[in-house]
């Protein structure tokens, strides 16, 4: 057996353990710096004691932490997932002629397996860089549960719901999604199904309520693109008299379980009725950014009372690049102090924006690292250059680190990568790359 079959093999035992124990690591928001072990039992946090102190000594795989600190994993709010085979396919484009010249003729072409591969690719970089859940629309919802499953990570995941404002081609869309959830019960608890309304500009009136009604009955999270361009505001006020918060609230679309993409351009009612509706809502400074599609209004959000209900998102690798959720923090924080001034979303804001408030957003048991917690722990390497000298953790972790720093990522008590190594990395490349190329030939 040659040292990469060792490894392989080991990593294939390290995802079947039951029980984990962290030596030694530093804990954030654990105080001092001082070294903890971690005991993981199945997919919980059982135990943070002083090393040698727990409850717990031994457990079926030892990690040593020395030289590491234990993060929670970080959410990405809001992605399209398998859109990282189009990165860098079409930059630097008025975001009309980018989607209409560029990505949408390429996804009419997309299959399933495209799907399957691509979202592979983005599970595989979001462990590289400490993602352990992501939100995401996309086309081929099977391809995505396939990934997702085998990746070890967790997910919300949403089928694009699209009638164009076309009654047969809605009544199609409502059979497929109502396929999907019954379908969904067979997945894994990592997997939660959500309803994936497009936008108020790509999907019906009649369609929404469905989705409204839908989503009330079985109690499930609705994702949707709201008020990300002000033409999207305009075509909405010039179709139905209303802004689109306005319009969602007069058919009784709004709720707790409405996860709200973008709200980039919106009136102080709507941020009224946002708040009013406990609406949740997912910031993509880097994609709306690169799109210049305007600056979400982060200060007065805060001011309405929203704060606890936003989250931070990559978007697709078509227009961000990457699913770094390390960047995404920083460029949030540097994105609004430009515009304001330097105490506006300070480091602590930041990291909140992609651990703790998605984590409540998507009603999970995470987002921090204590007892009684799922095991998704990310364990950054505090000899990375970009971690020394560490005056402040947290202001390292939004302004100073990258995905790169990450050492170790365990979800749902699986170690997904340790040592920076995750299985079948390079072969998954491969293939993605194979996949990518053959897709846009023709374009």
């Amino acid at each position: 057996m040659d040292e990469e079959d060792a490894n392989i093999g080991l990593l294939n035992v390290i995802r079947a353990m039951s029980s984990i124990l962290i030596k030694g690591v530093q804990v954030m928001g654990n105080g001092n710096g001082k070294e903890k072990d971690i005991y993981i039992e199945g997919n919980l946090i059982e135990e943070i004691a002083d090393p040698g102190k727990g409850k717990r000594s031994e457990a079926e795989f030892v990690l040593q932490g020395h030289g590491k600190v234990a993060i929670p994993g970080l959410f990405n709010a809001h992605t399209h997932a398998a859109m990282t085979l189009l990165r860098g396919y079409a930059d630097d484009m008025p975001l009309h002629d980018w989607l209409s010249d560029k990505i949408w003729p390429v996804e009419a072409r997309l299959t399933e397996e495209d799907v399957y591969w691509g979202t592979k690719l983005a599970c595989l970089e979001m462990i590289k860089s400490g993602t352990v859940f992501f939100n995401d629309m996309y086309w081929y919802f099977r391809g995505s549960a396939r990934a997702v499953t085998e990746s070890g990570l967790r997910a919300a995941l949403s089928a694009v719901f699209i009638d164009g404002l076309d009654e047969e081609r809605a009544k199609e869309q409502i059979r497929i999604n109502e396929r999907l959830y019954h379908e969904s019960k067979g997945l894994p608890d990592r997997i939660i199904f959500v309803l994936g309304p497009h936008a108020v500009y790509t999907v019906s009136e009649k369609s929404l309520c469905w989705v409204r009604d839908f989503a009330e009955r079985h109690d499930l999270l609705v994702h949707i693109h709201l008020s990300e361009t002000e033409e999207e505001v305009k075509s909405c006020v010039d179709r139905y008299g209303m802004r689109p918060v306005e319009f969602l609230d007069s058919i009784g679309f709004l709720s707790p379980r409405t996860i709200a993409a973008h709200c980039v351009h919106l009136s102080s009612r709507e941020l009224a009725l946002l708040k009013q509706h406990g609406v949740k809502i997912v910031h993509n400074p880097a994609s709306n950014m690169k799109l210049a599609a305007g600056r979400m209004p982060y200060e007065q959000m805060k001011q309405a009372g929203l704060y606890r209900n936003i989250a931070l998102g990559t978007d697709g690798c078509a227009s961000n690049n990457n699913l770094d959720m390390f960047e995404e923090m920083k460029i949030a924080s540097l994105f609004h102090k430009v515009f304001t001034n330097p105490t506006v979303m300070p480091a602590e804001e930041a990291f909140e924006l992609a651990t703790v408030n998605p984590a409540r957003m998507f009603r999970l048991n995470s987002g921090a690292i204590e007892a009684g917690k799922l095991a998704d722990i990310v364990l950054l390497d505090l000899k990375k250059v970009e971690l020394v000298p560490n005056h402040n953790l947290i202001s390292n972790i939004v302004y100073a680190a990258s995905g790169c720093c990450v050492d170790t990522v365990i979800c749902d008590g699986r170690i997904l990568m340790s040592d920076r190594e995750v299985e079948g990395e390079e072969e998954l490349k491969e293939k993605a790359r194979e996949v990518a190329y053959r897709l846009v030939e023709d374009s």
